[in-house]
């Protein structure tokens, strides 16, 4: 590499690649990859397009300087990819909702037998010293009291609500249940921002939908400055038909989550360097 930049040839090559380089991509900006960030180190001039710079605004606007309370509601499937979110945003929110498959690996470091629903065993340390830490620092924890089970993770399961502590051996936790809803729209209601990162269970399935379709209708009916980021958050709140009422819907999810978690993202960091 060093021998191509004092390459005359080369040089002469890279003086006519561009005059100014913009990179409105934020769904691919936490990745240091040539497009995203190695070009923009060889054009002088270079910053960032309408669509980054109003992502980093609204990212910035929720968690540097958020009009409290702020309520951060956390779902999907697995605690390790999130973990890093998870921590960082103790120090930031008021409230936090976690919800999703990844919930059971919480209730479970706790004691509760969750049956066959999907746990991440080796994180179940983790998930009690999270507990704590929370604990110490006054953020209040939300976490399903009840859900949807199922015998099977398929649409023409058999389906029951129970409580969280009378899930069957065999069945497993797809949803969050109606006390739930009830429970988690308390932290909601009188939020006045709202982060969502990841779906309240398995909604892609109509018979495990409900938690996260009300939720949507919750947070879209808020009075709060409310911003979704991630695929899955975003394609539930389009479901539920609410996307008009939603402040900020984000067109990154990896690069979201790399916000939430205090990390830089490569192609934004090198816009200003």
């Amino acid at each position: 590499e060093q021998e191509t930049k004092n390459d005359p040839e080369f040089s002469e090559k890279l003086a006519r690649l561009a005059d100014v380089y913009i990179n409105d991509a934020f769904a691919v900006s936490h990745r240091a990859h040539a497009s995203v960030e190695g070009v923009a180190k060889l054009v002088e001039q270079r910053g960032a397009g309408f669509l980054l710079q109003k992502e980093m605004d609204y990212f910035f606007q929720a968690m540097g300087n958020p009009v409290r309370p702020l309520t951060a509601l956390i779902g999907g499937a697995k605690v390790s990819s999130k973990l890093g979110a998870l921590e960082n945003m103790l120090d930031r929110v008021d409230r936090m909702i976690i919800g999703g498959a990844m919930a059971n690996t919480f209730l479970k470091s706790q004691g509760v037998d969750v049956g066959a629903s999907l746990v991440e065993d080796d994180l179940l340390e983790a998930a009690r010293e999270f507990i704590s830490r929370a604990e110490e620092k006054g953020v209040r924890l939300y976490m399903p009291i009840d859900f949807v089970v199922a015998d099977s993770f398929s649409p023409d399961a058999v389906t029951k609500s129970v409580t969280f502590r009378d899930i069957p051996d065999s069945w497993m936790a797809l949803d969050i249940g109606p006390a739930t809803v009830i429970y988690f729209k308390e932290a909601i209601a009188d939020a006045k921002t709202i982060v969502w990162n990841g779906p309240m269970g398995a909604f892609e399935m109509d018979a495990f939908a409900r938690g996260t379709m009300a939720l949507c209708h919750a947070v879209a009916a808020s009075h709060a400055l409310s911003i979704t980021g991630g695929g899955d958050s975003n394609a539930a709140i389009k479901k539920a038909g609410v996307s008009a009422e939603i402040s900020y819907m984000s067109t990154g999810g990896g690069a979201f989550l790399q916000l939430m978690e205090g990390k830089t993202l490569p192609g934004v960091e090198v816009l200003g360097s």
